[in-house]
C-alpha cells in the first residue's frame, strides 16, 4: 500500500465535499481549493520524488491484486502529470478569486473545479481500462457543469456542443472496452498488454483500437473530430477556459499515448499507419484555422489543436527520441496554453474584448502584461531559449532520425505560423493604438495583482524549464524508456502474474 499514489486522487475529491459543504461561504471556498491545490502538488511531487528514486509506484485498491482488482499506478509520465496538473490547477485556482463572479461561485464552480482535477488525475494514474472511463466521466459532468455555470446563451450553446461530441466519444469507449472485454476477459492495461501481444482475438482487438482512437481523439481533439473545441473553449470564464485548456486534451492525448505504446505494443505498423496522417493533418488544419481567427480565445483554440498535433508525432514515429518528444511537449504545452488563456482573460479586463479588431494600446498602458504575453507566446511558437524551442527540436530531430523529411517540414511551417498568430494578437492588442470608440475596463488595482500574480508564476516556470531544460529532457526520456518498454510495466503491475501462461480468451489466467 503506498498512499502517495491515490494523494492526487483523494485530496481534490475530499477538498471538493468542502467546498460544496460551505456552500455560499466564498471566502472559505477559495481558501479550501488553494490549499487543496497547494496539498495536490506537494503530494505529487513527493509521488515523482519517489518514482524517479526507486521507479514506478503501485497501489492494488482494497489488496485486491491486478488484475482482479483495481490498480492505481504511477511512472513518470502519470507522476510528472500529476505535478503539472497541480501547479496549474494552483494557478488557476488563484486567479479564479478576482476572475470568477459571485453566481458562479454560488452555482458550484469550486466544488466542479476540484472534482475536475480529480478526473483529471485518476485518468492519469488508473491502471485499468474501465477506470479510465470512470475518470473520463467525472471530467465530463464536472467540466460540462463548468461551461454551463454562467448560463449566457453563449455558453449554453457552447456547452451542448462540447457535450454531444464527448456523449458520442464515451459512446465509442464502452463500445471499445465491451469488444476487449469480450475478447480477452481483462481490462487491465499490464494483462491486456500480455493478452494482446499473444495475439489472441487479433480481429476484435484491431476493431477495439480503432474504436479507441476515435474516442481518445475526439476527446483530444485531433483532426477531423476538433471542431468542438473551438466553438466551446471561447465561452465560459477566463479561469474556465484556461484550466480546459491546459489539461483536458492532454488526458485524450496521455490516453493515446498509454494505450497505444502498451496495449497495442508490437504493432508498430498499425500504430504509425494510424497516427502518421492524423498528426500531420492536426498540426496543419489547426494552425490555419488559427491564422483566420480574430478573437483571442479562438485563435488560442485553434492552436491547441495544432499543438496536439506535433504530441502526437510520437506516435506517428515510434521512436524513442519521438515519444520522449511527446512527453516534453507535453509538459510544456499544459504550462503554456494554460497560461495564455489567463493572459487573455487579462486582456479582456482593460479592453472589455478580445476581438483584435477593438483592442490596442496595451503596451503602454501595461508594459508588463506586455512582457507576461510575450514569455508564453514566443514559447508556443518555439522561440530560443523557452520550453517550446526545446519541444519543437525535438520533434524535428526525431522526424530527421526516422529519414521522415515530411513531418520534419510540416512541423517547421507549421511553427512558422504559430509565430505569425502570436505577433497577430501582439500587434493588436498591444501595439498598434486603440481604435477610435474602444471602451477601456475597469478593473481594480487589485484584481489585476491577483489575475497576474499566477500569470507571472507560469511565465517564471516556462523560462526555467528553457533555459534548465536538461532535467525536464532527463525525465521525459526516463518516461519515454517506460512507455517503450510495457514488459517492464506488465511485470510491475501484475508481479507474478507475468510468468503465468497468456490469459484464455473467456475465462483468464489459466
Amino acid at each position: 500500500m503506498n498512499w502517495l499514489v491515490v494523494a492526487p486522487i483523494l485530496l481534490p475529491l475530499l477538498g471538493a465535499i468542502l467546498a460544496a459543504l460551505l456552500g455560499r461561504r466564498r471566502r472559505l471556498a477559495r481558501a479550501v481549493v488553494v490549499a487543496t491545490c497547494l496539498l495536490m502538488t506537494a503530494s505529487a511531487v513527493a509521488l515523482l520524488a519517489e518514482v524517479w528514486q526507486g521507479g514506478m509506484v503501485v497501489m492494488a485498491v482494497g489488496d485486491w491484486m491486478a488484475p482482479f482488482g483495481i490498480v492505481l499506478a504511477a511512472d513518470h509520465l502519470s507522476a510528472v502529470l500529476t505535478v503539472i496538473t497541480g501547479i496549474t490547477g494552483l494557478a488557476v485556482a488563484i486567479y479564479a478569486i478576482a476572475d470568477v463572479d459571485r453566481l458562479r461561485e454560488a452555482r458550484g464552480y469550486h466544488a466542479l473545479f476540484l472534482v475536475l482535477l480529480t478526473g483529471v488525475n485518476g485518468a492519469f494514474l488508473t491502471g485499468d481500462l474501465f477506470n479510465l472511463y470512470v475518470w473520463f466521466e467525472v471530467m465530463l459532468i464536472a467540466s460540462f457543469g463548468m461551461v454551463a455555470l454562467g448560463r449566457t446563451r453563449a455558453e449554453l450553446d457552447g456547452a451542448v456542443r462540447y457535450l454531444m461530441l464527448n456523449i458520442v466519444a464515451t459512446l465509442m469507449f464502452l463500445m471499445a472496452i465491451a469488444l476487449l472485454f469480450g475478447s480477452t476477459g481483462t481490462l487491465n492495461l499490464a494483462h491486456l498488454h500480455l493478452v494482446v501481444s499473444s495475439g489472441e482475438a487479433e480481429g476484435a482487438v484491431f476493431a477495439a483500437g480503432l474504436l479507441l482512437a476515435v474516442a481518445f481523439g475526439m476527446k483530444a481533439a485531433v483532426f477531423p473530430l476538433f471542431f468542438w473545441l473551438p466553438a466551446s473553449y471561447h465561452t465560459p470564464a477566463f479561469a474556465v477556459s484556461a484550466v480546459f485548456a491546459g489539461l483536458l486534451t492532454k488526458v485524450g492525448v496521455y490516453a493515446l499515448i498509454r494505450v497505444f505504446t502498451l496495449v497495442f505494443a508490437g504493432q508498430e505498423s498499425f500504430v504509425q499507419t494510424l497516427f502518421w496522417p492524423v498528426a500531420a493533418a492536426t498540426m496543419v488544419v489547426g494552425v490555419l484555422g488559427a491564422a483566420s481567427q480574430t478573437e483571442i480565445r479562438r485563435i488560442l483554440s485553434f492552436h491547441i489543436v495544432s499543438q496536439i498535433g506535433y504530441m502526437l508525432v510520437g506516435l506517428a514515429l515510434l521512436t524513442p527520441v519521438a515519444v520522449t518528444a511527446a512527453v516534453f511537449y507535453l509538459i510544456h504545452h499544459i504550462v503554456v496554453k494554460a497560461n495564455l488563456f489567463l493572459v487573455a482573460g487579462v486582456i479582456h479586463r482593460y479592453c472589455r474584448t478580445n476581438d483584435l479588431a477593438r483592442t490596442g494600446g496595451l503596451v503602454g498602458r501595461a508594459p508588463w502584461l506586455a512582457v507576461l504575453f510575450l514569455v508564453p507566446a514566443l514559447s508556443l511558437a518555439g522561440i530560443p531559449p523557452l520550453s517550446g524551442f526545446w519541444a519543437k527540436l525535438l520533434v524535428v530531430k526525431a522526424s530527421l532520425d526516422a529519414a521522415d523529411l515530411a513531418m520534419a517540414a510540416i512541423a517547421l511551417v507549421v511553427g512558422l505560423f504559430t509565430v505569425f498568430s502570436m505577433i497577430k494578437i501582439w500587434n493588436e492588442a498591444f501595439w498598434k493604438a486603440p481604435p477610435e470608440g474602444a471602451v477601456e475596463g475597469t478593473a481594480s488595482a487589485r484584481d489585476i495583482r491577483i489575475l497576474c500574480a499566477p500569470i507571472s508564476m507560469l511565465a517564471v516556470l516556462t523560462i526555467c524549464v528553457g533555459l534548465g531544460a536538461g532535467p525536464a529532457l532527463d525525465l521525459a526520456e526516463r518516461a519515454s524508456a517506460e512507455l517503450l518498454d510495457p514488459v517492464g510495466y506488465a511485470q510491475t503491475v501484475l508481479g507474478g502474474w507475468e510468468r503465468l501462461a497468456v490469459a484464455d480468451p473467456v475465462g483468464g489466467p489459466q
